[in-house]
């Protein structure tokens, strides 16, 4: 765990910004896109830790966001170019795109953009392009908006507050994640979360018809919920996984926004074998 904390942030040039990220173990590489606000430190270190025993884990902050320079952009097309972009300035030629909440949404942009790049997709608590059935959740509104959260918002935000082992989790993540953690560095005014919502919207409208696009690729995916997700319900996915091509899906019970954080060991093993066994 160590080294998780000691790792070093470095910038790749990509012309007009630099891409602030972080590289952690060796082999395959795999790409961390993140959620609504979410920085190079608000992943949990022991999901980090374990995933880079099998793969080069990337971290790293959107354009405009966090230690990145440039700007974020209501588009979650343009966005998924900072993916494109690092994967260039890096030399990687083949990547792996694990994209949590917001970040689902740009990595099924990136998997369909870019099918030469992306060998595989794992999605983590976000939902399918185009119009979904069920909501985001006032409780995620309520506590997603303040300019700085805190625990408690936390336990809403991304784990279960009616499953006592889910709370019992969120505090073991809180804590690994708040050994080392720049807060100043987090999102914090509604000017840049209309950029994340505009973002949205736009998947939402789907005018490049990502939806019909999504079900057809060839390209391994495999979604990851908890069964209450306040932000992305899992439901959204029950209508359509049927019609997807090559896809997989494991749901948690008891579980919110964060399965990954909840169950960091399981839902690391369930990735490493995804990638090891289909194509």
């Amino acid at each position: 765990m160590k080294k998780i904390y000691d790792a070093e942030t470095r910038f790749a040039d990509v012309g007009d910004r630099k891409i602030a990220y972080r590289s952690y173990g060796k082999g395959k590489a795999i790409f961390f896109v993140n959620r609504f606000r979410g920085t190079l430190d608000t992943w949990d270190p022991l999901f980090v830790a374990l995933m880079a025993k099998k793969f080069n884990v990337i971290v790293f902050d959107y354009s405009g966001i966090g230690s990145s320079t440039g700007n974020l952009v209501p588009d979650i097309i343009i966005v998924a170019k900072d993916v494109k972009d690092l994967a260039d300035a890096l030399k990687i030629d083949s990547i792996v795109v694990l994209g949590w909440s917001y970040g689902g949404l740009v990595a099924q942009a990136a998997t369909l953009l870019y099918p030469n790049l992306v060998t595989h997709a794992i999605l983590v608590g976000t939902n399918p392009p185009g119009k979904n059935e069920i909501p985001i959740e006032q409780a995620f509104y309520d506590a997603a908006l303040k300019p700085v959260n805190d625990f408690e918002d936390e336990i809403v935000l991304f784990f279960e507050p009616k499953s006592e082992s889910s709370k019992i989790a969120a505090k073991a993540s809180h804590e690994r994640i708040h050994k080392k953690i720049d807060v100043k560095k987090i999102p914090s005014t509604m000017d840049v979360f209309q950029l994340y919502f505009g973002g949205g919207d736009g998947f939402r409208e789907d005018i490049l018809n990502f939806r019909e696009q999504i079900k057809k690729t060839k390209t391994p995916i495999l979604i990851i919920s908890g069964d209450h997700d306040i932000s992305f319900a899992v439901e959204n996915w029950y209508s359509f996984f049927n019609q997807m091509t090559n896809a997989q899906m494991v749901v948690y019970s008891g579980t919110g926004h964060a399965p990954q954080h909840q169950y960091p060991e399981l839902t690391s093993r369930h990735i490493i074998n995804f990638v090891k066994y289909t194509y």
